[in-house]
């Protein structure tokens, strides 16, 4: 089910909200009903009110957290996403300073690389198309390593030294990105907040029924308010759906200064 609603978020976030805004006003008619019915018999309850107010309030309670941990897997993305390029962009400068035919194969490698990274970036749900740019970016890492354990070999000197330095920061940079993009808001929190938006919904619709007001209007606004804040839940969550998605412009840098080449040394006036 969960991958069903996630489907769904992919082809159209306010296909999503309308969806789960429709169940909820649902559900809260369903509550009128119910209300009604039991004004009719006599029924009458302070209590419910109570009880509503606390739910609306845990419910509240459990959206800010919910959006503060999705906030915060978007920003790790933003961030590794930097990392990831900045360190590509340090280990191409190094393997141009390394200079000669490894050096400069190496570099080409990494602006293969670089391309590659941003394809992981702009992926789109959880196709074959990630797990083979997974397994290319493991294949690419393996050969450059390779290469650079040769040239290491036959230049043991800082400047190789370095050169090794950034090509590991690189690979662990997009060890760490592929991480960040694999975590997402756990099932079970996803499903405890509809549970608890229905409920509050049709409780909110018991006690109106129980009043006689419906008030659907108003309430109508605050499930609107409701579902707003929990498609953007999702949206933050979830790295490859949405608006909220990671911006690969990092990677575009990158390959912009690749193609301009590393400054040269500052030319040299002699004297007349």
């Amino acid at each position: 089910m969960m991958a069903f609603l996630v489907s769904i978020a992919e082809v159209s976030p306010l296909l999503f909200g309308a969806l789960l805004l429709f169940a909820q006003l649902i559900v809260y008619e369903v509550g009128i009903r119910l209300g009604l019915d039991s004004h009719r018999r006599g029924w009458q309850s302070e209590a419910a009110g109570i009880v509503v107010g606390g739910m609306m309030a845990l419910l509240a309670f459990v959206l800010a957290l919910t959006l503060t941990f999705a906030h915060t897997r978007y920003t790790e993305r933003r961030q590794g996403t930097m990392t990831e390029a900045n360190a590509i962009g340090t280990a191409w400068l190094r393997a141009n300073a390394v200079g000669g035919p490894q050096g400069t194969e190496i570099a080409r490698r990494i602006e293969e690389y670089n391309d590659l990274r941003k394809a992981f970036i702009q992926a789109k749900g959880e196709t074959g198309d990630v797990a083979a740019i997974n397994d290319r970016s493991t294949a690419m890492q393996s050969e450059i390593w390779g290469q650079l354990t040769q040239l290491v070999r036959e230049q043991p000197n800082p400047i190789s030294a370095s050169l090794m330095s950034a090509l590991n920061e690189m690979f662990d940079a997009s060890t760490s990105e592929r991480f960040a993009f694999q975590m997402r808001l756990p099932s079970q929190i996803f499903w405890l907040l509809i549970a608890m938006a229905m409920l509050s919904m049709g409780c909110l619709g018991f006690q109106m029924g129980l009043k006689e007001r419906p008030a659907r209007v108003l309430v109508a606004l605050l499930s609107m308010m409701w579902t707003i804040v929990i498609v953007d839940i999702l949206d933050l969550s979830a790295p490859r759906i949405g608006n909220f998605r990671t911006s690969a412009a990092l990677y575009d840098w990158n390959a912009s200064s690749f193609k301009s080449g590393p400054a040269g040394p500052p030319a040299t006036t002699g004297k007349p």
